[in-house]
């Protein structure tokens, strides 16, 4: 059974003082954007809307139909509730074996939504070989958010229609909605229909994400459930019943709320060095849980980067060392790194001013100039084509 709500903007005024009454059986309701006809509800074509940098319209003031799908809530209620069961099992029955078992799968599912799902096949920051590629997606499907291909897509998507209604955890729809909300209800129609739009093809060519995604059901099963319960019983005598409710539940949990305040915190609080007009902001708690995937407003500036930050510190950014250390095996090539010349040109001309960069004279520091800084990425190291194994 699904809910329909149709929440109005509370600053609204009457619809009598803002529009003309439509002709034939549409009337007008509270909020001046919208008309009703026979019980269903439109955009008001007098109402004025707003332009978005994605290139359409978006109305501030009409909040978008709300469909909840409440197997998912009923799921997610579940997931919480036996996770804080694990949570309390951790203090009374866990082996410590147990727990450092359940922080290195946090750790490797964490790795392969960073380097993996985001990084590597959502950004295409580098070129990563057979052998790493297959590593990275056992940690992706480890952290169970989707496969590979709907993962990447929906965050390019993201990326492209940043805080309007066609992006899935549209942060501007409030921080429970950014966080977990966006999966307890259907999409925005904005993100069926504009996510159609962001090109998606090169990502099932690779063959670790086209069988991925053929296998996911069977895949998840195992590193999900049998192999983060079977380990601790087999090998160290963990009770079932303890090693199912914090390797597998309590970890899950763990690992997803991670990834989901990149999408709400990381999206609302911290300083903005690089582009002081947009939301995604640079947060050093959100970075430090996730393994370097909080400095976000240097992120959305430029997405192409592998180290997904400037500071690249291996301390606050892990996910940048690992990668390195792969490069260095000859596993991972065709870094991509923005030079410091086109960082401190973005910072001095659309950054908040708290970046030391933005305490320097420069002769670029204008607000009409526009550069497509991607173009100007470094490569490290070169390669001559695409090597793969």
């Amino acid at each position: 059974m699904k809910t329909r709500y149709h929440a109005r903007s509370p600053n609204t005024m009457s619809a009598t003082k803002n529009a003309t009454a439509p002709s034939g059986s549409a009337k007008l309701v509270d909020d001046p954007a919208v008309i009703s006809e026979n019980g269903k509800y439109y955009k008001n074509k007098q109402s004025s809307p707003k332009k978005t940098d994605a290139g359409y319209s978006v109305d501030d003031e009409v909040q978008p139909a709300v469909e909840i799908v409440w197997k998912n809530v009923l799921i997610y209620i579940y997931l919480h509730g036996a996770a804080l069961y694990g949570f309390y099992l951790c203090f009374t029955a866990a082996k410590l074996a147990t727990l450092l078992w359940a922080y290195v799968l946090v750790v490797f599912g964490e790795f392969g939504i960073t380097a993996g799902a985001h990084r590597l096949w959502a950004h295409r920051c580098y070129k990563a070989k057979l052998p790493l590629r297959v590593f990275l997606a056992v940690g992706q499907t480890l952290a169970l958010q989707n496969d590979i291909y709907v993962w990447s897509r929906d965050h390019r998507v993201h990326h492209k229609f940043s805080e309007t209604n066609a992006d899935p955890h549209n942060a501007n729809r409030g921080f429970f909605f950014s966080h977990v909300g966006w999966l307890l209800c259907k999409k925005h129609p904005d993100v069926i229909r504009r996510g159609k739009t962001v090109d998606v093809n090169d990502l099932l060519q690779d063959p670790v994400v086209f069988y991925q995604r053929k296998f996911y059901l069977p895949l998840i099963l195992i590193t999900c459930v049998v192999m983060p319960t079977v380990v601790p019983w087999y090998y160290w005598g963990e009770s079932l019943t303890t090693a199912f409710f914090v390797a597998s539940i309590f970890r899950y949990v763990i690992t997803l709320n991670v990834t989901w305040l990149v999408n709400s915190a990381a999206h609302m609080w911290g300083n903005h060095p690089y582009d002081k007009g947009i939301n995604p902001a640079e947060n050093r708690f959100v970075a430090f849980l996730s393994i370097g995937e909080g400095w976000h407003n240097y992120h959305h500036v430029f997405p192409w980067d592998y180290k997904a930050s400037e500071l690249g510190k291996f301390s606050i950014n892990p996910t940048k060392a690992i990668i390195d250390f792969f490069a260095w095996l000859g596993l991972a090539y065709d870094l991509k790194s923005v030079p410091e010349r086109i960082i401190r040109n973005r910072v001095q001309r659309t950054g908040d001013g708290t970046h030391p960069f933005a305490l320097e004279d420069s002769p670029y520091a204008f607000d009409d100039m526009e550069f497509e800084e991607a173009q100007f990425c470094e490569i490290i190291p070169k390669e001559k084509g695409d090597k793969k194994l």
